[in-house]
């Protein structure tokens, strides 16, 4: 199954080495998928065995201490984009306030699974305590799982990409990301339109959820049409490309929903040059800093914040439970809001301890 889906994926993707790296990881997955057989795969947006991250310490307790000599093992997906940078940023406040020390280790950029991969055997050589890791792809990093398994070393599935057998997810909900949006374009447009998706990577968890979310949503008012559905790789100037794209096959388009904020600030860069700002409404997904500004310009019309440092955060205290044996719900689920002009000033402010306390009200 895991094969053909690559094979797709090495026909959808631009980048052809990429998915040649990707199957080679497969391909040794296959071989070790009994070890973890008794693992049911996983979905986060509709696992019943879950827990909002702030109704943690209500029902287990206050996050407990590390032991002395733990190490935590962090794997990024990329340290090029900020969301995953801001990710970083929270494992290392939650460490440092919790005393832990922490491996942070980075791929190259997000075609990078190999890089991945490296990370990941580098780490479990080490015999870290705990290992938190944000795959590229659902496939990436299916081999380093069944070695921490095998070694015994907690592994915590922490946004994005969801490896199907992870015992531990920590993150937002994808399928609510395009539901937010959606409810948006229902609010605002009551006679509907054509609008289009402008989505990641194939083969990612986070794709296939945020599409659904927002494209079931819409269905409640039979007069939105969603007229394209095209990949943008996650990058600006794909973004910018398929959004030209689409301006030329559907000049009434009322709507671009993008699956990062990357990929939106590239559509709304094309939109500029065809002087289609404020006339065609854009959201993207991740909340970082230059999605803050273009909304607060009145350029780009929102975006679906996930609060990466929060979600960082809480992920550095989830392992702690788990190592300490506390029986933690396989999916902690993290905060997220809608962003626009309206709220913006508020969330724009991205220190840790003030978002946990007002994401927490």
């Amino acid at each position: 199954m895991v094969t053909f889906a690559l094979f797709d994926l090495w026909c959808s993707m631009k980048n052809v080495k990429t998915a040649i790296k990707l199957l080679f990881a497969s391909l040794a997955f296959t071989s070790l998928t009994a070890l973890s057989a008794e693992i049911t795969n996983l979905s986060p947006d509709t696992e019943a065995d879950r827990i909002s991250w702030q109704k943690l310490d209500v029902q287990l307790g206050k996050t407990p201490a590390f032991p002395q000599k733990t190490v935590l093992g962090a794997i990024a997906k990329t340290k090029d984009i900020e969301f995953w940078q801001n990710i970083g940023k929270g494992y290392k406040f939650m460490a440092d306030k919790m005393g832990v020390k922490l491996d942070y280790l980075a791929a190259q950029n997000e075609e990078d699974p190999l890089g991945q991969l490296n990370i990941a055997e580098t780490l479990i050589a080490k015999n870290v305590t705990a290992i938190l890791a944000s795959p590229q792809t659902d496939v990436t990093l299916q081999l380093p799982f069944e070695e921490a398994l095998k070694a015994k070393i907690p592994l915590i599935n922490v946004s994005d990409a969801v490896i199907p057998q992870t015992r531990y997810f920590v993150g937002g909900m994808h399928y609510r990301n395009g539901m937010d949006v959606a409810e948006w374009f229902l609010e605002k447009y009551p006679k509907g339109g054509e609008v289009a998706v402008i989505e990641g990577l194939p083969l990612v968890y986070a794709t296939t959820q945020r599409s659904r979310g927002f494209i079931n949503t819409l269905k409640k008012n039979h007069d939105f049409k969603v007229v394209e559905q095209v990949c943008g790789n996650w990058v600006f100037e794909d973004a910018q490309k398929v959004t030209e794209e689409i301006l030329k096959k559907h000049p009434n388009i009322i709507g671009i929903y993008c699956h990062n904020d990357i990929m939106a600030l590239g559509a709304v860069d094309t939109l500029k040059k065809h002087d289609l700002l404020g006339k065609i409404a854009v959201f993207g997904t991740d909340g970082i800093s230059l999605a803050y500004e273009s909304i607060a310009k009145g350029e780009l019309t929102g975006t679906v914040d996930s609060f990466p440092e929060v979600t960082g955060a809480i992920a550095v205290q989830v392992a702690a439970r788990v190592i300490s044996g506390q029986k933690v719900p396989r999916v902690v689920v993290t905060p997220q809001k809608l962003i626009t002009k309206d709220n913006c000033e508020t969330y724009k402010n991205r220190n840790i301890d003030f978002l946990i306390e007002e994401l927490s009200k």
